[in-house]
């Protein structure tokens, strides 16, 4: 092989197709959820990067117009969590959530988007094994399901 063959050959790797990722965001309540998605980040635990996090005050303060514009901009999959029920600092709101997820599971279904997209659960700040623990089920679960193409199609 000439020097010249040697410079110019591509390596092995750089024709195969990258992997698809999927991208994912996430709206945790700053109280629980959040502190424990920083718990799982210092106890450096190990889980996927997919996820974008956006914090909010409470998990009731996630509008379901929120989840449905996440998909319309693109977003494969959305992970709403909060504090358990009776836990909340602001003495109702992840009940309202509760509420909200149940109604938004039923409208996503009916838009056509599929029910493995979306995901709602109590994660606390102590919680931070569990954190790590549903972003990596999740994400598989919306690796599964593939690219988002839209809504209803």
């Amino acid at each position: 092989m000439s020097e010249e063959q040697v410079i110019t050959k591509e390596p092995e790797t750089a024709g195969a197709p990258k992997e698809w990722e999927p991208k994912i965001i996430g709206f945790l309540c700053n109280w629980c959820t959040y502190a424990g998605a920083d718990l799982a980040g210092s106890s450096r635990l190990k889980y996927p990067a997919n996820m974008r996090v956006v914090r909010v005050p409470c998990s009731g303060r996630v509008d379901p117009q929120f989840v449905l514009k996440a998909f319309e901009r693109g977003f494969d999959g959305v992970l709403v969590s909060g504090c358990h029920p009776g836990d909340c600092h602001y003495a109702k709101g992840n009940y309202y959530a509760r509420r909200r997820h149940m109604l938004l599971q039923k409208f996503l279904e009916h838009m056509g988007i599929e029910p493995e997209r979306f995901h709602f659960d109590w994660i606390s700040a102590a919680e931070g094994q569990k954190f790590a623990e549903v972003v990596e089920e999740f994400t598989g679960q919306v690796k599964k399901a593939g690219p988002f193409k839209g809504v209803g199609k």
